[in-house]
């Protein structure tokens, strides 16, 4: 079967409705064997969220905890249905992995296509990695569209192992698209979603839907340390030229305060 090393996406105590802390988070990644994962905590508009400027604040943070490496992005909310986010483009660039989710506490959702041209819209933020919960029945979409724009900007698709546990109707949602992401050659990302530590790296229901489809183990971006790394590096002069362009500035600057040891993939 499938497995995954690096898990993208979870969440502590300052998403507000999650259980567990960053450090329990760690040990939990620890003693599953895992070699990093994503803090990814929701952006402002959830309700119980930290404040606007968590993001930014995560750079005092170290870049190990208990052996295991730590990527730290955000879960942003999608707040239109032009993809405009609830995180400053300032801390977006500070960021290692940005999750850009429609969530209906923060968006009432629209028609297919408004949700569609919603996630496209975010998909098209040069700091944005990946859609989240594509799966979610309550915003329905046109998938063959977003997997082929992620395609193109070379970005991710999320395979959601929380969405086969609890979102009614996303199991033959997550089929088509993983046949879609197959069928176009778009790496995916498989993730716990967690909201206790014991949900870290969770994620057995995905790789075995991957391996009952034939999805192939190479366009896993997140199978290990080192294939995430290869998608980071591809990220980081993606996100270097943009701020460039938009703050005219090194891209250094993004950097200064983080603790990521030396060498690290993606860093």
């Amino acid at each position: 079967m499938l497995e995954t090393k690096v898990d993208t996406h979870t969440h502590s105590v300052l998403s507000g409705h999650a259980w567990s802390t960053l450090r329990e988070n760690a040990a939990a990644a620890a003693r599953r064997g895992l070699e990093g994962f994503c803090l990814t905590e929701h952006g402002p508009a959830v309700p119980g969220a930290g404040p606007f400027f968590l993001a930014s604040a995560q750079k005092m943070l170290p870049g190990t905890l208990g052996g295991v490496r730590v990527f730290y992005g955000v879960e942003a909310d999608i707040m239109d249905f032009k993809g405009g986010l609830d995180i400053d483009d300032k801390s977006l660039f500070g960021l290692e992995f940005v999750i850009a989710s429609l969530h209906d506490l923060c968006l009432s959702p629209g028609t297919p296509r408004e949700n569609t041209e919603a996630y496209l819209g975010a998909l098209r933020h040069p700091c944005v990695d990946i859609i989240g919960h594509l799966d979610d029945r309550r915003t329905p979409s046109e998938f063959a569209t977003i997997v082929r724009e992620a395609g193109r900007l070379g970005k991710l698709i999320e395979i959601n192992n929380n969405s086969l546990l609890i979102r009614k109707g996303s199991r033959p949602r997550m089929e088509e698209i993983i046949r879609l992401c197959g069928e176009h050659s778009v790496p995916v990302a498989v993730a716990s979603d967690a909201h206790f530590d014991d949900m870290v790296g969770a994620v057995e229901e995905s790789l075995e839907l991957l391996d009952r489809l034939g999805f192939p183990e190479s366009l896993v971006a997140n199978r290990d340390l080192a294939s995430f790394g290869k998608y980071l590096a591809v990220r980081e002069a993606r996100v270097e030229s943009a701020w460039k362009e938009r703050f005219g500035a090194s891209g250094s600057i993004r950097r200064k305060g983080r603790l990521a040891p030396p060498g690290t993939p993606g860093v």
